[in-house]
């Protein structure tokens, strides 16, 4: 069994740990939670840090729970929040932990028979039952309202604007996570709840409700909430959230997040978002250092990251992809990306339309008229005869060529390059 804090500390990892917890960890296998609200379909890279800390968690040896919010998720957690969320109906709260409970699995052992293979449970199932009354009468009396006022996360939403508040059902959040923990804690030996610093307020009062219930002993570390070096927001780009679903964000798009972040942003989140060891970390760091300019950090990130998320055969598709370009890719990778990612590599290309009846058409007459690719067919000719110009990534050498449905890709798309780095999209319709 190793060191599951001493591994995250050297990750950078740790934001607050309860007193006892690391020294309760060593006395043998643990079961500790993470809670995931369902609020969509599809965790994001937001999600990661605490997915993370579970894998870790696993590997050293513990056995690890996913909380999926199905009951909280239809209050919504007040932490870092200017206001209220929209509540979700049951329906769609089940369909979005079918969802979660699939991209999990990617991450964590459901399946195998080790004891201390992941388990993922559902709060929806033991609160459904559970009246006001009872839940009033059982849990209420256990926490003061002083206590509860406390939170980091009450105080900020009440000390904004007084006309925003915050509701009775907001405000009971911490009492409902509080007994998620206390219920996994009497049901199923789990004395760890883990999440990310914002969650501290939430996880601490599990804590008490514990120790005032039946004087257990019950434990809380947190992880920083993730920033960039230039105090950007992680995970968001000018497009949004970046996804695990590759319906959402392509595993191209995916490993080019990764592979275009900052020097100082890689060296950080290597350690957080890979399983790679210190030494190996700090092997590539040396390398990277003598030669920044080969991205060493973020190509080994980018590789770890999408092969975790969409495994090894998406991994070579958004490499052979980000190859379109830059490298020298063919023809043949061309045709084999799918439309998501033949979009998504060529976003922002200029894109012309053509009617599918006015194919085949001669090639100057497609570039110089019916687009304007080029200011004249003399123009274009020339660049033909001076090998200047691919269709679909192949040379074109013949000016009277007739461009025809041969050359349409996924019935669509008709890739123009003029010269090296120009790029034009023709869209038959």
């Amino acid at each position: 069994m190793r060191n599951f804090v001493e591994e995250l500390k050297w990750r950078g990892m740790i934001h607050d740990i309860m007193p006892g917890t690391e020294e309760a960890l060593m006395k043998g296998t643990t079961s500790a939670y993470v809670g995931i609200d369902p609020t969509g379909d599809s965790l994001h890279i937001g999600h990661l840090v605490s997915i993370m800390i579970l894998k870790h968690f696993q590997s050293c040896g513990h056995k690890p729970f996913a909380l999926v919010g199905g009951a909280t998720g239809m209050i919504g957690d007040p932490s870092m929040k200017n206001a209220e969320r929209n509540l979700l109906d049951e329906a769609t709260l089940a369909h979005n932990v079918e969802c979660i409970k699939a991209q999990l699995g990617r991450f964590l052992d459901f399946e195998s028979d080790a004891p201390n293979k992941a388990e993922l449970v559902n709060n929806y199932d033991w609160m459904k039952d559970y009246t006001f009354i009872n839940f009033t009468r059982d849990i209420g009396k256990l926490i003061t309202v002083n206590y509860m006022m406390s939170k980091d996360s009450v105080k900020k939403r009440l000390s904004r604007d007084s006309s925003e508040g915050m509701s009775f059902t907001e405000f009971t959040y911490q009492l409902l996570q509080g007994y998620d923990f206390l219920y996994l804690f009497q049901n199923k030996g789990v004395t760890l709840q883990l999440g990310g610093a914002d969650q501290w307020g939430n996880i601490t009062t599990g804590t008490e409700l514990i120790r005032r219930t039946c004087g257990g002993e019950a434990y809380a570390l947190t992880c920083p909430l993730i920033t960039k070096a230039d105090g950007g927001k992680f995970g968001k780009t000018e497009k949004g959230n970046i996804w695990l679903d590759a319906a959402r964000t392509s595993p191209y798009q995916f490993y080019q997040f990764w592979l275009n972040v900052s020097d100082d942003d890689a060296l950080k989140y290597i350690k957080i978002f890979t399983m790679l060891p210190k030494e190996e970390i700090e092997a590539i760091a040396a390398e990277h250092a003598q030669a920044p300019h080969l991205r060493a950090l973020q190509k080994k990130l980018a590789e770890q990251v999408t092969i975790m998320v969409h495994g090894e055969k998406e991994l070579q598709n958004a490499i052979s992809a980000s190859q379109m370009l830059f490298g020298n890719a063919t023809s043949e990778a061309l045709r084999q990306l799918d439309e998501q990612t033949f979009l998504a590599v060529f976003d922002g290309v200029p894109t012309y339309e053509i009617p599918a009846e006015e194919l085949p058409c001669n090639i100057l007459e497609v570039l110089a008229v019916k687009t304007d690719i080029f200011p004249s067919k003399g123009e274009a000719r020339k660049l033909i005869q001076g090998n200047g110009l691919s269709i679909n990534k192949d040379k074109m050498a013949d000016p009277n060529y007739e461009l025809g449905q041969a050359d349409i890709i996924d019935g669509k798309y008709i890739l123009i390059q003029k010269g090296k780095k120009n790029y034009f999209i023709i869209k038959v319709k």
